[in-house]
């Protein structure tokens, strides 16, 4: 029998909750029945098999509070498709906020923003022993968008308690020289940067951006437009905590033309919040390009999703990735998992390239495309 996976989390928002949830969902299934995984065994370890051991959030209506608890209380709006989570014994702790938090959220108290706890913030030492005594073997980032101090701290946090890191959010460290080398140097695996969606927008817009070019089709300009109503999108409202996620998702799309579209032609990113979507996500695409004899067409897509449940079904993935790194004593950026699962990896593969290196890495334990 192999043992459980044992995590920590920092933000316990509707991501987090998706998978919190998802584990519950999918300990009750078979492999023949289950759904929506992209794998069911890795290394022998199921979805099933991973075990929050510690959390953390800034949110008072979820500090101190059980896990089982924490990942239903607002602001999280996210779909509930798993409502029997035992108590689990994991209380949410108190975490550092530094930029964490954008000081814009408080002008919206009637659409269940945050409320920052009254509970003294720990220090980084206080952080790494709670992780070190929680018996964690991989930490995951799930700050909001912005949060690039907070996001550095957590990832010392990880190298200072000897836990792999997983960065689901668009502050660069996989992607970074100098925080790959630390993970390296401190012989842990990391996994990021900025995950991506089983289906979303992203994914969408980079298959039809690899169509185009195999098919002969110039794409001129495009567009890549999301609405929705979770905190995420709200969070996003202050423009100035984009500049990192608009890279992110830029640079995905750009990497599999074949060549760079001028900034002018090419617009991806957040569009705006819409409370009463909560955590639907909409996309509008459009791509206008050039057929043979220079002829024109253009191609319109909307694409309606449940945001975190979508990103938690690459998530699993990740966690038994970064697992087997630890088993296998493989150190620094995963370069195959990053590039299948994140949008912002440390080296950029086509899609198909990318999951056959995955593929690798799981079966072989190959780490070099």
């Amino acid at each position: 029998m192999q043992g459980s996976i044992k995590i920590a989390v920092v933000g316990v928002g509707n991501c987090a909750g998706s998978l919190i949830q998802g584990i519950y969902y999918y300990k009750n299934q078979k492999s023949s029945e289950a759904v929506g995984l992209m794998h069911w065994d890795i290394g022998g370890y199921g979805p099933g098999d991973i075990d929050v051991v510690a959390a953390l959030d800034i949110d008072r209506r979820k500090v101190g509070k059980d896990l089982s608890q924490a990942v239903f209380a607002e602001p999280n709006c996210t779909t509930v498709f798993e409502p029997e989570i035992p108590e689990t014994g994991v209380r949410v702790s108190m975490g550092r906020i530094l930029d964490g938090f954008s000081e814009h959220l408080q002008e919206y108290p009637d659409r269940q923003t945050f409320v920052v706890s009254q509970e003294s913030e720990p220090d980084r030492e206080q952080v790494v022993e709670m992780l070190r005594s929680s018996q964690a073997e991989i930490l995951l980032n799930y700050l909001p968008v912005g949060s690039e101090q907070a996001t550095r701290f957590y990832a010392q946090c990880a190298l200072d308690a000897g836990l792999g890191f997983i960065n689901n959010m668009p502050v660069f460290i996989a992607s970074d020289s100098a925080w790959a080398g630390k993970f390296q140097a401190h012989g842990l695996p990391v996994i990021g940067d900025d995950i991506k969606a089983q289906l979303g927008a992203t994914i969408v817009h980079r298959t039809l951006g690899d169509l185009f070019r195999k098919r002969g089709v110039r794409l001129d300009r495009t567009y890549q437009l999301n609405t929705g109503g979770n905190t995420d999108f709200l969070n996003m409202l202050n423009k100035s905590r984009l500049k990192s996620k608009k890279e992110s998702k830029t640079e995905s799309v750009q990497s599999v033309l074949g060549y760079r579209l001028d900034p002018d032609n090419i617009h991806i990113g957040p569009s705006d919040y819409i409370a009463w979507q909560k955590d639907n996500k909409v996309c509008f695409l459009r791509m206008e390009g050039r057929l043979f004899g220079d002829v024109p067409m253009n191609l319109e897509l909307r694409l309606s999703v449940e945001d975190s449940p979508n990103s938690a079904g690459v998530a699993i993935d990740a966690i038994r990735c970064c697992k087997l790194a630890l088993e296998r004593g493989q150190a620094g950026p995963l370069l195959g998992p990053s590039a299948y699962l994140m949008k912002h990896p440390p080296r950029q593969f086509s899609d198909n390239t990318a999951y056959k290196l995955t593929e690798d890495f799981i079966l072989k334990g190959v780490n070099q495309p």
